[in-house]
């Protein structure tokens, strides 16, 4: 489904576009997922919605048959948001430790404390961070959308497409960054 609408309060939520996550592998071009999130963030802040950038600092403990970005010490420099999200003193800053964003974040209470309905999730990785942050925000009670054209998976094309296709239409509406944007305008 294509998104339909934008409430008024409607938050953008950026996952893992950080130092250490940004230099992997990857399915789509960064390159152009960057740009997109960029142009999502602008829009954003210059309605005065909320921009949520989110990082992740190490794993949820327990045992896992694939292995798990780097255990232990994070090399220096591995959780910083990239330059280009260009940070705001506005924008809400959270670091996880597991996929999500909500768990153990307080990030759900700081949305509904500002009155947000509905949040717009992006980055990396499709099919773990942004996947399961897009289930949490749909299980609190959040309008999700989700721009496709600015987010990607780890080398796996496969997982990327599985959860545009069948997980995302079921917890909220797709669309492309275009599409976000031209709502948010015409909002207005």
């Amino acid at each position: 489904m294509t998104v339909t609408t934008l409430d008024p309060k409607t938050a953008l939520i950026v996952v893992d576009l950080q130092n250490g996550i940004v230099s992997r592998p990857i399915a789509h071009p960064m390159d152009g997922v960057v740009r997109h999130v960029v142009s999502l963030t602008d829009a954003f802040r210059g309605k005065g919605l909320p921009v949520v950038l989110v990082n992740v600092a190490g794993g949820a403990p327990g045992r896992t048959e694939q292995p798990r970005g780097p255990r232990g010490e994070l090399p220096i420099g591995w959780t910083d948001l990239i330059p280009e999200l260009n940070q705001q003193p506005r924008d809400h800053v959270v670091t996880k430790h597991t996929p999500g964003a909500f768990t153990n974040t307080g990030l759900e209470n700081h949305l509904k404390g500002l009155g947000v309905t509905q949040v717009v999730v992006v980055g990396v990785a499709t099919s773990n961070g942004v996947e399961v942050t897009a289930r949490q925000a749909y299980e609190f009670g959040f309008n999700v959308t989700l721009a496709t054209d600015a987010m990607t998976n780890g080398a796996q094309t496969e997982a990327h497409d599985y959860s545009v296709t069948q997980v995302f239409p079921r917890i909220g509406e797709t669309g492309t960054t275009r599409e976000i944007i031209d709502l948010l305008e015409r909002s207005a």
